[in-house]
This record gives structure tokens, sequence and C-alpha cells, in this order.
């Protein structure tokens, strides 16, 4: 039975962990009695009639100290409790929270305790029947995140949401499909009667509790990526489904739609999310207080074997557009650079404006929630989509920003006769259209690639430099520079004796990210080739007339700060429209994959069936969710500091608007179903090495954990020093009786790290950082033996040493089921059902030796 000790510990958790909690109220149990009558004809009589008595009590259970940030999921007797039916009251364990009422009425106003500062829950008449009336064994899933200021957790004040695409993902009722005489649910699949977005949106409150704002990216798919062949439509999964609600997008039905490709009979993507889902989703964020901003977004359906024409191609025949490409490579067909291209004739602008299409505001009918579009059946153009959801963002109830695009940098960069951008020009007039829709109040810009935002530079040898999304920015439709901020902030390779580890301990040291938000690579110097940059030989940004910022992508201060000439033929002429100072910045996404040094190539993304699926250079290819943290803190930490930050003599605020810096992604689906569940999604072996911050933001940071155990020491803050920790803890419970030395201790074991003393300051250093100083023997001082060497290395005895280490594993995303493993000998040996073998890369040392060394000094 679940315990009720006096005098037990009250556990002290940081991060996430399965607890099992202890009794501290209880009530009598409840007898009542339930008769059934069996058998029997129309006459009565002869029936039998059964009594069988019912027991439910009431009762509250501690968890641990408070206070936590929520309670996730219910175990009974180590199953998965089922919540249908159940009165449970959750308490935080705040030092304000309020008495039970069911305690307060039973036990009396002078007999009824708040527990302020302990987590609990009270059940209410739990009915006990299922568990063999009695008490069952209950453990609970409890977060407490540590949202200190230099934490991602505290960090992190915007998100993206996706999955983007996926029929009923953004669906807040229950989805219910009908199959015969069988009904299924279609988006609940974590708690009974609980839809998956709400359940998601309940996590990110408690492990992400610094988020405010929140981006809904929003799915169409491109066809072609010769941008006057290229359709953009809603798409669906499956063409037939008798779901309630049905599916509609803008009017189109099911049966009407087109369905998305696939891969070996499997959907290559989820379907349009539906006009009802995505009005469900805008009301229950702006219910849960987030601000929100709606994210068109265009998924290039381009499947494997498909023999359209190559606008890249050069003019060679038959080679077919890449698989499942970025929506950057749309562009003019041929594209710059190829052979008889249209770039910067009539007809490229005639193409770009195929790629928009004519649809008009006045086109869309508005019913309720309902918006469908009555122009012309064969209109699939770029701005039927977004003008849709500016109508249904405006019905649904609005939103406080709106994208109406981001990173088609094929296109903007086109240029029709007399170097000017036709893209650019249409996205200034569907900005207007936008704003005609949603008024004044809504935010309205663009979300431009970290390489476009600032100029086009072509590589077609005239020298020409020209700042193509001035015009942009400066309309007065514009409220904002959306950027796609995913640069590169580490260099870092094998070894110890490149480049970057002769001025770094480590890769995950926050000051060397730092230094590169505003230096390095694309900042400082570039690599002219793949060569170069194997060889780490930097070529400096310069640019002969004193203003190297306009070839520097990362120095979004310079550019920001700066009037910009235009350099036809690489001479500087005329201005563009650009006003100094006169917008905001906001990073509309900005994030690193969990994969080893992702902060080398933030950008890329490991997705096999995408031509685009890369690893970071110079990656081992492993997951590395310590990374991601590290790039997510040292961006937000440098752009929160005001050095960093210019505030605008023009508007009077900073030049980055960091609350709105939106990391990319918090996912519609709830970890760990997603992505344990890889029958119902086929993206989920994504997840391991993606940018996902489900299943990974709400872990506690180690830096924190480490200075917050040496604070409920006493010890004074300003004499911590954790900076050489990086890295996370998904969970971390004292439930003993224990000294916070005992308890860094255990930590300092399983991370390798050391605390040094000095001048009465603690300092944490990790161990396997880069070298600080070489020692050669002459260096060292020998021992007053004549025949003492100043080094020694020793062996222990064989026999001396473990032949084995054995040690359990507890894990979160298997609910925290304990899993065993051992290294015997040379083998290691691993838990068949564990998923994600780089979890347990380890250095491996040769078995059963041991070799020591140390410096020998008189005395």
């Amino acid at each position: 039975m679940t315990s009720a000790t006096e005098g037990a510990n009250v556990p002290r958790l940081f991060g996430r962990m399965k607890l099992a909690g202890n009794i501290i109220w209880a009530t009598d149990f409840v007898e009542t009695f339930r008769t059934t009558t069996q058998g029997g004809g129309k006459g009565g009589g002869g029936g039998v009639t059964t009594t069988t008595a019912l027991y439910s009590a009431s009762f509250a259970v501690a968890l641990c100290e408070g206070a936590i940030t929520g309670i996730g999921r219910i175990w009974a007797d180590g199953k998965p409790m089922d919540m249908t039916g159940v009165s449970l009251r959750e308490y935080f364990g705040t030092e304000t929270q309020s008495v039970d009422p069911l305690i307060l009425s039973l036990s009396g106003a002078a007999n009824a305790p708040a527990y302020r500062g302990t987590a609990y829950v009270v059940f209410d008449s739990l009915a006990l029947e299922a568990f063999g009336n009695r008490l069952q064994q209950l453990t609970f899933e409890i977060f407490a995140p540590l949202a200190d200021a230099d934490t991602a957790e505290g960090l992190v004040k915007a998100v993206t949401l996706i999955p983007a695409s996926g029929e009923f993902a953004y669906a807040t009722s229950v989805v219910r499909v009908t199959n015969g005489s069988v009904t299924t649910t279609e988006n609940v699949n974590a708690i009974a009667d609980r839809t998956n977005l709400m359940v998601s949106l309940d996590r990110m409150e408690a492990l992400a509790p610094a988020v405010e704002s929140v981006s809904l990216v929003v799915s169409w798919f491109g066809s072609d990526l010769r941008c006057a062949a290229c359709e953009i439509r809603p798409k669906v999964e499956i063409a037939a489904l008798n779901s309630t609600p049905v599916w509609s997008v803008d009017g189109v039905v099911r049966s009407a739609a087109q369905l998305v490709s696939q891969i070996s009979g499997t959907p290559a993507f989820g379907g349009t999310p539906s006009d009802a889902s995505i009005v469900e989703a805008i009301q229950e964020l702006r219910a849960r207080g987030q601000r929100i901003t709606f994210y068109p977004f265009v998924m290039m359906d381009i499947a494997a074997g498909n023999n359209l024409p190559n606008p890249y191609s050069n003019g060679a025949a038959g080679v077919g557009q890449p698989v499942y490409p970025w929506r950057r490579r749309i562009t003019c067909s041929p594209a710059a650079g190829s052979t008889g291209t249209v770039d910067k004739t009539a007809t490229g602008a005639t193409q770009v404006a195929a790629f928009f299409g004519s649809a008009t505001a006045a086109q869309f009918s508005t019913s309720g929630t309902n918006v469908t579009y009555t122009g012309p059946g064969t209109e699939w153009g770029y701005r039927r989509m977004v003008l849709h959801y500016a109508k249904l963002c405006a019905a649904a109830g609005g939103v406080d920003a709106f994208l109406i695009g981001s990173e088609l940098r094929g296109l903007t960069t086109i240029r029709a006769a007399g170097n000017t951008y036709s893209a650019v020009d249409a996205l200034i007039t569907l900005a207007a259209d936008v704003r005609t829709i949603l008024g004044s109040g809504v935010k309205i810009s663009y979300g431009a690639d970290w390489t476009e935002y600032f100029g086009h530079q072509p590589a077609d040898g005239t020298g020409d430099v020209y700042f193509h999304l001035d015009k942009f920015w400066a309309n007065a439709n514009v409220d904002f520079v959306g950027i796609d901020n995913y640069v590169p902030l580490s260099d870092w390779r094998d070894g110890f004796t490149h480049a970057d580890a002769l001025i770094a301990p480590s890769i995950y040291d926050l000051t060397y990210l730092k230094s590169n938000i505003a230096g390095g690579e694309g900042f400082d110097w570039f690599y002219a080739n793949s060569t170069d940059r194997t060889n780490q030989t930097r070529t400096p940004i310069t640019d002969g007339f004193g203003s190297p910022w306009v070839f520097r992508v990362k120095d979004f201060k310079s550019w920001w700060l700066n009037t910009h000439n235009h350099r036809p033929g690489g001479t500087p002429g005329a201005a563009s429209l650009w006003v100094p100072q006169s917008k905001p910045i906001h990073f509309t996404e900005l994030g690193c994959p969990a994969i080893d040094r992702g902060t080398n190539q933030p950008n890329v993304f490991y997705d096999p069936k995408s031509s685009e699926s890369f690893v970071p250079y110079f990656s081992r290819g492993y997951r590395d969710d310590a990374i991601q943290r590290a790039y997510i803190e040292a961006s937000l930490t440098f752009w929160g500091d005001a050095a960093n930050n210019p505030t605008s003599g023009v508007y009077g605020q900073p030049m980055v608007t960091v609350n709105e810096c939106a990391v990319w992604t918090w996912d519609a689906r709830p970890y760990p179903f997603f992505p344990e569940l890889t029958d119902i999604w086929a993206d989920s072996a994504n997840w391991t090495l993606g940018h996902w911050l489900t299943g990974r933001l709400g872990a506690v940071s180690l830096a924190a954990l480490v200075r917050n155990l040496c604070l409920r020491s006493g010890f004074p803050a300003n004499r911590i020093d954790v900076s050489g920790l990086h890295g996370a803890v998904e969970g971390y419970v004292i439930a003993a009786l224990e000294s916070p030395r005992n308890s860094i201790a255990v930590l300092a074991r399983h991370f390798g790290f050391d605390a040094v003393e000095a001048d009465g300051n603690i300092r944490f250093v990790a161990r396997g950082r880069a070298v600080a100083i070489t020692l050669t023997p002459d260096q060292l001082v020998a021992g007053t033996d004549a025949k003492a060497e100043p080094f020694e290395m020793t062996r222990s005895q064989t026999t001396d040493l473990p032949q084995a280490l054995k040690w359990a594993v507890v894990r979160s995303d298997e609910d925290y089921d304990s899993v065993g493993s051992r290294r015997g000998g040379s083998r290691w040996i691993r838990p068949a059902r564990h998923r994600n073998p780089s979890r347990w890369r380890c250095r491996r040392k040769r078995p059963n030796a041991v070799a020591a060394a140390r410096c020998l000094r008189p005395g």
C-alpha cells in the first residue's frame, strides 16, 4: 500500500522524476451497495439477486518539498492510472496555497492544515473496486525545474509550436473516427479524454514555465521548386476518414483535397491541420495568457523518383528535383547562375508573379469561424494560403503577430530587369492586404533566413551588393525585422590542437559560445571553400570601404545601427530605404539540434527522407542534449545583456526583442508519447537528433543544480562559480537526510567534475577539457631520494581491481522504469529495450588496468 509513515523524510526534487509520496490525511472507507438481478422470465421471479459491497476513500498524498510546477502521469500498482471520473486536486507546494475544501469540511478550520511548502494531491471519493477494494500503490510524475535566470528553463520566453502538419494535431476537442461499429479517438494518445495539444501545453507550462509567447506553425504543401509551376495546397493523409468533426481547410473538404506523398506505404507528412483545430488552438493559447504569432509555413512535398525539371540543373536533362527539399530552394527557372537563367529579366518577374497568384482578400467568405475561398478553383498561389490564414486568425478572435512567410531566399533574391526584386514587392503588397484584414493592433513581418535578411551579394562576378529586403523592412505595414537565426557559434573538431581548442576549454563553454555570436565565422572571417574549412584556413572579412559589416552575416548590431548604401558593381551608391534603429529585431526562429557539435552548424537537421538531411560540420553524429542547452543559454543571455543589445533612439526599446525570440521547437504531441509511439508518428526517429525542446526542457541544469545545493548549505551566491559545468540532469531526488556536500559529491562522480576552493570561493570544473598546461619531467621537482625520478607511473595488481561495474538507470521516456547495465571484462551489456544507444557511449579504458601519475616533491 501507499505508505502513511509518521516522521518520513520529505524528498526534495529537482527536474522531473517519479515519486511515491506519503499519505498525510485520509477518511474512513465509505461503503455502498450495488444490487443486481439476473435471470427470471416475463412473469418475474426465478432471478438471482446479488448485492455487492463497494468501497471508496478520500485521502491526501504528500509528494515532495515545494514548490513544483506540475504533476504529469500517475501510475496505480505500476500501471498508468485511468483518470476518467477521478476527482483529483493538485497543490504545488507554494507558501500561499489554500486549504483543500474537503479537508476543511471534514476536519474543521482549526484542524485543517494547508501543508504550505509541501506539494500534495487530494483524491476525493476514489472508487476502489478496480483495485481489490484497497488503496493501490500510487506513484506520480513530478515536475520541478530550476528556472533560474541563466538556465534554458528560465530564459526561453517564446517557442514555435509544431508539427505544422497533422490533420487534427492542434485540436483541443476530441476528434473521433468511426470505422464500422468501432469508434476510436484521433488525437488522444497520452491521457484519456484529454487531447494531445492540451497535454502538451500543460507540460509546457510545467517544464518551460517562462514561456509567454507561442508561434503557431501551420503548413500547406509546395509541389515544385520552379516558382511559376509551384502550387501551394492544403493536403490530407488519407482519402477517406469518417471523423467527427470532419476535416476542412479554406472550404476544401477531404474528398476534394490532394494526398501527401507516401514512403513505403506511409504518408510522408501529416496533413494540413483543419481550420477548426486552428481556431481551437488560437483560443486555447489566448485563454492560457500566451501571446500568439501565426506562422504560415510551406513544406515541399516532392517525392523520390520525380522527373520534375530541376531549376538548378544548369542545363542537365532528366535529373529530377531534390527529394523533400527546403522551401528556400523555390526560385525562377532556370535559376540564377544556371545556363539560360531568367534572373534579371522580365520573365523572372512573371514567374514570381505566378508563384504568388492573384487571390484577393475580397475572395474569402467568413461565417462565424469558417473561412472559405470563393475565387477561381484553379488558384493555388501563395497569396491564397496567407490571406486565408489572416482571415481565419481574425475569425478566431485575433493574434498578436502574423508572419507572411519565411526563408523564401530563392525567391526574394530573384531580380527583374533593372535590378528590382519582384518577390520583395509582392511581399510588401501582401503585408498591406494582411494589415487590412487584421488591423493596426497586430504586428506583421516576414521571417528572413539568417543568410537573407541583411542583403544580396550575387555570385555572378559583378560585385553587386543590394540590401534587397530593406524596401520591405522599411514599409509602414511591417512592424519588426524577422530573422530565423541559426548562426554558427563554434568550429570544434576532434582533439585539442585545433584553433578553437587553443582559446576555449570546451565546446560547451558559454564564454566561448557567446564570443562567437558577434565574432568568429561569419563575423571576423569566413571559409572560402571546403578545403579551407578542413584545414581551418580562415579568410578575414573585409570590404575595402571601412564597412566590413556589409558582408558580416552575424553583425546584427552594425546592420541595425547604420545607413545602408547599395553597391552596384561593388561601389557604394545610393542609400536604401532603411532608417537606422527604426524597428526592432525578432528572432522568429532560434535554435540548435541536440546532436554532437550542433553549434558548429545549427541550421542543419537530420531527416533521412529529405535531400536536406545533414549532420553539422565535424559532428560524430550522436545525440547531445547538452550542446542544445548551451546554445540556447549562450544566445539568450548574450542578447539579454544591454551591452550587446542597444536601445533604439527611435522607438526607445532594445534592438532585439528577447521575449519574442522563438526557440525552435515545442511539439503539440506530448513527450514521451512522441517520439515513443512510432506506429502513429512517422517522424518519431527524427526527435533524437533534432531541434525539439519537448523531452529536454524541464530537466535541471547541472550548473544550476550544484549552485542551488551550495545555496541551500548557506554558501554566499557571489562565491560560487559553476560556469565550468555543462549539461543537465533529467531528475534528481534527495530522499535521505544528507548534507549538500554529499549530494554534490554524487553528481561529481557521475558527471566528472571537481570542486576547487581558493580565497573563500568555490569553483566547479569539469574534467576532460582542453589541456591547460603541459609539464615535462624536467620541470618537476624530484624528491630527496637520490634515486627518485620526478615522475612515476604505477600499475595496480589485477586482483585489486573490480571485475565488473553495475549500475541502474531510471528512464523518463520509459515510465521511469529502472533498467540495469553491466560492464564485465571488455563488454558493455545494454538493456534490449533501450532505443537510444547514444546515451550509453562511454570513454573506453583497458579492462582490469589502471595507471596513476604523481608529482614528487621534497617532504
